[in-house]
């Protein structure tokens, strides 16, 4: 076991698995920082780079999939390590520093059978700096999970379903989206905001879950503000609005407004996407 910080009490044997495509500037490092793990899995959408042989010489297991929506991958990837009690999903762009390492050793151990999933708090970095503010801090994303307990829906931005309770860790995973330089999250958000824009169609078509907004599960929260968010109008000002001076972006210096503009573009590319989805629904057709 790396590191020796693998848990040995019966019922926390823990897998770490990432999901990946074309990752090879970043797949050696997230493994090395799993490397706590009994076992780091890499489900790889048939990459075109040597993202699986960096995987490999990092140390982890490659399997192979063709890519079908998110929530299908992480599906199938958490059936591949079904055998596991406990399971960290992480990205190929997120590291896990050395105290959330420590704290999910202790965690999984001590876990009462009636949890099955720990939310974790996420660091965003833009230009070498923590966007405490910028990015809406703090987030919490399911990542740590009994493989057989919990599934992903929604193809884009997938959501996790939890058949028990959730707890909540108090560190911190690392997450790097601009590793791969700016016209590659351009790129990737290009591709998510053509998805965002097929899906949200669909939702909005349906009721809203107004009764989540008493929920205690932030997950359930977090739908909610998104449903109503994309049944307003004029939402890429209110996103710039919202991340830079309500929850206090421009502290975060000139990195901050220069993410709080890209989220704002993000949203203002879904939004015309949609618009474009309407009125080719409503053209007749030559």
């Amino acid at each position: 076991m790396a590191n020796g910080m693998a848990p040995e009490s019966h019922g926390s044997r823990l897998a770490a698995v990432i999901i990946t495509r074309n990752e090879a500037i970043d797949i050696a490092e997230c493994v090395a920082s799993c490397s706590f793990a009994e076992k780091v899995l890499v489900l790889d959408s048939y990459s075109t780079d040597d993202t699986a042989e960096r995987a490999r010489n990092a140390g982890a297991e490659v399997v192979y999939r063709e890519f079908t929506n998110y929530a299908d991958q992480r599906n199938v990837a958490l059936a591949l390590v079904a055998d596991y009690d406990w399971v960290l999903m992480m990205d190929a762009d997120e590291r896990v520093p050395e105290d959330m390492a420590l704290e999910i050793a202790q965690a999984i151990a001590g876990a009462p059978q009636d949890i099955v999933l720990y939310r974790i708090r996420r660091r965003d970095f833009f230009f070498g700096r923590w966007l405490r503010r910028a990015t809406g801090y703090p987030t919490w994303a399911g990542r740590l999970m009994r493989p057989t307990r919990v599934q992903f829906t929604r193809d884009i931005n997938e959501e996790l379903v939890a058949h028990g309770a959730a707890g909540l860790l108090q560190t911190h995973f690392h997450h790097f989206p601009f590793s791969k330089g700016i016209s590659a999250w351009v790129e990737r958000h290009n591709t998510y905001s053509t998805m965002e824009a097929h899906r949200l169609s669909e939702e909005r078509a349906r009721p809203t879950g107004w009764q989540w907004g008493h929920s205690r599960d932030p997950a359930k929260r977090r739908r909610l503000i998104k449903q109503m968010f994309y049944r307003l109008p004029f939402r890429p000002w209110i996103m710039f609005l919202a991340l830079y001076v309500l929850r206090g972006g421009f502290l975060d210096g000139w990195a901050g407004l220069q993410y709080c503009r890209l989220r704002a573009m993000y949203e203002y590319m879904i939004e015309l996407k949609m618009a474009e989805r309407r009125y080719r629904a409503v053209m007749p057709r030559s």
